[in-house]
C-alpha cells in the first residue's frame, strides 16, 4: 500500500493503526534526526576534558562548547517552528539537515577553541530548524489520541536514547580521538537526508504570514546576555552582573512588546494561556536544564577529580541510557492509560531522588550505593517525563500551530540547559584556585536538585485539574495535565 506522509492521507491508517512501510520509513528518518540532535548534545560531554587539554581552554570557556550549541538551538527554535509552518515542513527539515551535516564536518576539523564554539553554534542553529519541523510533521500526520501518542513515544524515545546512549558512544570515540565525536554524525546525517528526500511527502507551507526576524534576534540576544551574565558573575563586579541581567530582562520585555504588536509574531502569546502547554514547557526547562548541568558536573568529577577514563565515565551513564532506550517506547500506552500528569509527577520524584543520591560524592564513590542507583533513578525520570511532556505540549493544538508548539517546547529545554549549565559552571568554578573540590561538586549538584524540586512542585499542580477518571474515557485525558 502506498502511504503518503501527510495528515489527510494518513488519518485513516493512523486511526486503525495499520502503518504502511513508507510511513514507518518516514518516521524512522525523523527519529534518526532527533537522535542525532540529542546525540550531538551528549557526545561532546565526555569529550570535554580531552578538548580542554588539546585546545588549552579554561573551564569557563569550555562550557561554551556546550552552550554555543544549546544557544544556537534554543535561540532560533521559535523561528524554526514558525518557518516550518509557513514554508513547508519537509523543505525546512531537509535544508537544515544538510547544514547540520556540513557544520558537523567543520566542527571535527577545527583546531581553535573559538572556531570550535562557532561551529557548534551553527550546528545548533541547524538543529533549531530540524527539531520543530520533525515534531510538527509527526503531530500533523497522526490523529490526536493513541496513534499520535504511539508515534510521539517512539520519536521521543529516540531523542532521549540519543542523549543517554550518546555518552557511551562518546566514551568509545574519545578513546580514539575527541574529533570523532564531531565527525561521526556526518554519514548518518547524509543517509537520513537521502532517505528523507525519498520518503517524506512534499507539502506546501501555509504561504501566509511573515518571518519575525526582529523578534528572533531579540529573544536570541536576550538568552545570550542572560547566560553570559551568569557565567561571568564570579569573575566580574556585582554592578556589571546586575547591569547584564537588567539588559537581558529588558530584551525579554522588548520581545514580548514586539510580539504583541507585529503583524506576524514569532510567538502568538495567546498560545501560552494553555495551562497544560505552559506546565509542559516549564517541565522541560527543569528536566533538560538540570540534567545538562548535572552531566557537566559529573564529567568533571569522574574524569578530572577521580581520574576515570572517558570510557569508564561513559559506562557509568549506561544504566540510565538503557532504561530510556528500553522503556520510552511504551510511554504512549502508559499516557493513554494513566494520563501524562501522573507520569510527569513520578518522573519528577525520580529526578529529584537521583540528584539526592549523588550529593554523597566523595573521593571514593561506591558504584553500588551511589553511581548505579543514581543513574537508574535519572533514567526512570527521563523515560517517564520526556515523552509525557511532548504529548502534553502538543495535545489540543491546531495543525497550523504545531510548529510553534514544537518550537516552544524545544526552546524551553534548550534555554533551561543553557541557563542551568551557566549557573552550575559558575558554582563549580567559584574559588577554583583553592578550597575543597568535593564541596564545590556538591554545591553544583544542589543547583540541579533545587531545580528538580521546583519541577516537582509544578508537576503536582497538574493533578488538581483532573476531574474524570481515565477509565471513563476512550481517549487519554490530556487536557487535564
Amino acid at each position: 500500500m502506498h502511504v503518503h506522509v501527510s495528515f489527510r492521507a494518513m488519518t485513516s491508517s493512523t486511526r486503525d493503526e495499520r502503518w504502511g512501510a513508507r510511513l514507518w520509513g518516514a518516521l524512522t528518518v525523523l527519529c534518526a534526526v532527533v537522535f542525532l540532535d540529542a546525540l550531538d548534545v551528549s557526545m561532546v560531554g565526555v569529550a570535554l576534558p580531552s578538548i580542554q587539554a588539546d585546545l588549552g581552554m579554561s573551564t569557563s570557556s569550555l562550557q561554551w562548547v556546550v552552550s554555543g550549541y544549546v544557544l544556537g538551538y534554543g535561540g532560533l527554535l521559535l523561528l524554526g517552528g514558525r518557518t516550518a509552518d509557513l514554508l513547508g515542513r519537509r523543505r525546512v527539515f531537509l535544508t537544515a539537515l544538510a547544514v547540520f551535516a556540513v557544520a558537523s564536518l567543520l566542527g571535527g576539523l577545527m583546531s581553535d577553541g573559538t572556531l570550535l564554539i562557532a561551529a557548534r553554534f551553527v550546528k545548533g542553529v541547524s538543529a533549531a530548524f530540524t527539531a520543530p519541523a520533525a515534531l510538527s510533521i509527526i503531530t500533523t500526520t497522526f490523529a490526536e489520541g493513541p496513534a499520535r501518542n504511539r508515534a510521539l513515544s517512539i520519536f521521543t524515545a529516540c531523542g532521549a536514547s540519543g542523549f543517554s546512549l550518546g555518552l557511551v558512544l562518546s566514551g568509545v570515540l574519545t578513546e580514539i580521538g575527541w574529533r570523532w565525536t564531531f565527525l561521526m554524525p556526518v554519514p548518518v546525517a547524509i543517509i537520513a537526508l537521502v532517505a528523507g528526500l525519498r520518503l517524506l511527502e512534499r507539502g506546501e507551507g501555509r504561504g501566509e504570514g511573515g518571518h519575525d526576524l526582529l523578534g528572533a534576534a531579540t529573544i536570541t540576544a536576550a538568552m545570550l546576555l542572560l547566560v553570559f551574565a551568569v557565567v561571568e558573575a564570579p569573575k566580574v563586579s556585582v554592578a556589571r552582573t546586575v547591569l547584564s541581567l537588567a539588559g537581558a530582562a529588558a530584551l525579554f520585555g522588548l520581545f514580548v512588546w514586539l510580539e504583541r504588536r507585529v503583524r506576524h509574531p514569532l510567538v502568538r502569546l495567546g498560545i501560552l494561556r494553555s495551562a497544560p502547554l505552559a506546565r509542559a514547557n516549564i517541565g522541560l526547562v527543569i528536566l533538560f536544564g538540570s540534567y545538562v548541568g548535572f552531566q557537566f558536573v559529573a564529567m568533571q568529577y569522574f574524569q578530572n577529580l577521580l581520574g576515570w577514563s572517558a570510557l569508564q565515565t561513559a559506562l557509568a551513564f549506561l544504566p540510565a541510557g538503557l532504561l530510556v532506550a528500553i522503556s520510552s517506547t511504551k510511554m504512549g500506552g502508559f499516557a493513554d492509560r494513566f494520563g501524562t500528569a501522573r507520569l510527569i509527577v513520578v518522573g519528577s520524584v525520580a529526578l529529584l531522588a537521583g540528584y539526592a543520591v549523588f550529593l554523597r560524592v566523595d573521593l571514593h564513590p561506591s558504584l553500588l550505593t551511589m553511581v548505579l542507583p543514581g543513574m537508574v533513578l535519572l533514567g526512570i525520570a527521563f523515560a517517564l517525563s520526556f515523552p509525557s511532556l511532548n504529548i502534553q505540549a502538543t495535545a489540543g493544538v491546531g495543525d497550523e500551530e504545531q510548529g510553534l508548539a514544537s518550537g516552544l517546547l524545544n526552546t524551553s529545554g534548550q534555554v533551561g540547559g543553557a541557563v542551568v549549565l551557566a549557573i552550575v559552571t559558575a558554582v563549580l568554578t567559584s574559588g577554583a584556585d583553592g578550597g575543597d573540590p568535593i564541596a564545590r561538586f556538591r554545591a553544583a549538584i544542589v543547583v540541579s536538585a533545587g531545580f528538580a524540586l521546583v519541577g516537582l512542585a509544578v508537576a503536582l499542580t497538574g493533578l488538581r485539574f483532573r476531574r474524570q477518571p481515565v477509565e471513563a474515557r476512550e481517549e487519554p485525558v490530556l487536557e487535564a495535565v
